[in-house]
């Protein structure tokens, strides 16, 4: 009798927690709609202001494609990287995991140690954020992209030590899970950055 009682009470507890799951993964879902509608103000603000130079450098006089190519590189292999990672939590491989997400945080710090070279570069040649107003929409729109990645470097950074500390379970895999995609989100939004900032820029 007493196990009959106590099975209803576990069965709610696995239904609690499930439903909690569901609930922050669409709190995440929410959260990332917010950023694409930032990320679509910050790009149709770049595309009005890019040809305000006010005298100043053009993107065709500062953009260095090397530079560019090398931050394109680094970001889509840190994708990749991180598929790789999801790959192994769906087999269980937990070290496995935490060495592609390991891979994959060692190329984002890659990419935002050249973003902040770049615009150290930019800033030495007089190139600022108040120098004019396509400047101030570059920097703005770049550099909340690179703010959005160091963001998911420290994110991506917590959820491998608890998949460290705790193994695989329904709450790290969830984790992963999410930070995986924000990963992902990420990179699409750069392949735009590269496309109309860059590409159109030197052109």
């Amino acid at each position: 009798m007493e196990q009959t009682l106590s099975h209803p009470n576990s069965h709610s507890h696995e239904e609690h927690g499930h439903d909690e799951g569901s609930l922050r993964i669409f709190g995440f879902w929410i959260f990332l709609i917010t950023d694409l509608i930032l990320f679509s103000v910050l790009f149709a603000t770049y595309a009005i202001l890019k040809n305000r130079f006010n005298g100043g450098p053009t993107g065709q006089e500062l953009f260095e494609v090397p530079i560019f190519v090398a931050e394109t590189f680094l970001l889509l292999t840190s994708s990749f990287t991180s598929g790789l990672a999801i790959s192994a939590l769906k087999k269980g491989h937990k070290q496995s995991v935490i060495g592609w997400l390991i891979v994959t945080i060692i190329f984002g710090l890659g990419f935002i140690g050249l973003e902040i070279r770049e615009f150290a570069s930019f800033v030495n040649e007089g190139a600022t954020i108040s120098t004019s107003a396509f400047l101030s929409a570059f920097f703005v729109l770049v550099g909340t992209h690179g703010i959005h990645v160091s963001a998911g470097i420290v994110w991506m950074a917590s959820a491998t030590i608890q998949l460290m500390r705790n193994g695989i379970n329904e709450v790290t895999s969830r984790k992963i899970t999410i930070v995986s995609l924000y990963w992902h989100f990420l990179d699409v939004v750069w392949i735009f950055i590269f496309t109309v900032v860059y590409l159109m820029g030197v052109m």
